[in-house]
């Protein structure tokens, strides 16, 4: 049986594939109400699951009437996207979760095959990169690095 939090999510992303411009705006008081769940239950499904690393924007008001807009991020061009990834998301050093949620996003996005994706996360894994964290992190987006851009230039 799935937890709360999938259920969640997965309601969010059908509310986000049905409106038109890839935006919604939600109340969390509502969606907790709906869900019978505390608000927090809310802000951690949206923390975690509708990240930058996987194609969400979010924004926050809090107070009366306050919302919380969610975003999916459409990709422009495949040059912008692999600036994106490796610039701005990967760095010069990555944890093995951020660096999932990246290759989900890839796939997510058809841009690379599900064989493809276990590849590259066992590529990536804490078993195979079996170095110190800091040195681990930094192999890590540099193997990812290459690896988008291979993908993105065929």
């Amino acid at each position: 049986m799935r937890n709360i939090s999938d259920l969640i999510e997965q309601h969010l992303k059908n509310i986000l594939q049905d409106s038109p411009g890839g935006s919604i705006e939600i109340q969390r008081s509502e969606l907790a109400d709906l869900f019978q769940c505390v608000p927090s239950q809310i802000n951690y499904v949206i923390n975690t699951r509708f990240t930058v690393e996987k194609g969400y924007l979010v924004e926050s008001k809090r107070g009366g009437g306050g919302y919380i807009r969610i975003r999916k991020v459409q990709i422009v061009s495949k040059a912008r996207l692999q600036e994106l990834l490796t610039e701005e998301l990967i760095g010069e050093s990555i944890t093995q979760g951020v660096g999932y949620a990246i290759i989900d996003r890839l796939l997510e996005e058809g841009l690379i095959s599900a064989r493809e994706s276990t590849l590259m996360k066992i590529a990536t894994s804490r078993n195979v990169l079996n170095e110190v964290p800091q040195i681990r992190d930094r192999l890590r987006a540099t193997m990812l690095k290459q690896m988008i851009a291979a993908i993105l230039l065929r």
